[in-house]
Formats: structure tokens, C-alpha cells, sequence
């Protein structure tokens, strides 16, 4: 009996057969989501090992409890002023690398 050979997929296979094509809208929005759920996991993450609540979080950037729960489930569009101010609560240093027509630029935020 000849052995089956197990087709084999990477990554991007899947993601441009059930997410879209990169470059396609589908795709842009589900790469821009995924980015934003990853940032509010690391906000969390971050708040946390500096033992702070999400309302002493909050006092801190000036914002209500509430919209530190909604930057890190990711539910709302948080401007990144206010991103920033969270870093900046939580004595992170902050880094960008924004690409920009194939050059890449870096910037930080102290």
C-alpha cells in the first residue's frame, strides 16, 4: 500500500485562502486587528507587572477604568495619544517602525 503524502501548507497558504490576499481589504483589516489585540495584550501584561489596577491605571493617564478594559480587549479605536499616555504611565519605552513606499523609518516615543 504506497503512502499518502501529506500536502503541506505555510502560514500565509491559509491566510490568503480564508483571510485574503495580502494586500487585499480583508487582509489589511485583519492584519490591523490582530496588531491592536496585541498591543492591548501587551498593555495588560505591562500593567500588571507594575501591580497596577485598571483604575489606577486609569487616574494616571486620565482616563476612566473603562477605557483602559476597552484599550486592552481591544473593543474600541483608542487614539494613539492616548496609547502613548498608557505607555507613558507604565515607564515603558516605546518604539515604531513605520514603513513607508518600501522605506522604513524608525521612531521612539521616551
Amino acid at each position: 500500500m504506497a503512502k499518502r503524502e501529506i500536502k503541506k501548507y505555510t502560514l500565509a497558504d491559509i491566510k490568503d485562502r480564508y483571510i485574503g490576499k495580502e494586500g487585499s481589504e480583508e487582509r489589511h483589516l485583519y492584519e490591523y486587528e490582530l496588531r491592536m489585540d496585541v498591543l492591548g495584550h501587551l498593555i495588560k501584561a505591562a500593567r500588571k507587572e507594575r501591580k497596577l489596577t485598571q483604575l489606577e491605571l486609569g487616574k494616571l493617564v486620565g482616563v476612566q477604568k473603562a477605557q483602559i478594559s476597552k484599550i486592552e480587549n481591544n473593543i474600541n479605536n483608542s487614539t494613539i495619544a492616548t496609547v502613548l499616555k498608557v505607555f507613558e504611565a507604565l515607564d515603558a519605552d516605546v518604539r515604531f517602525n513605520v514603513r513607508l513606499e518600501g522605506k522604513n523609518l524608525e521612531a521612539e516615543h521616551i
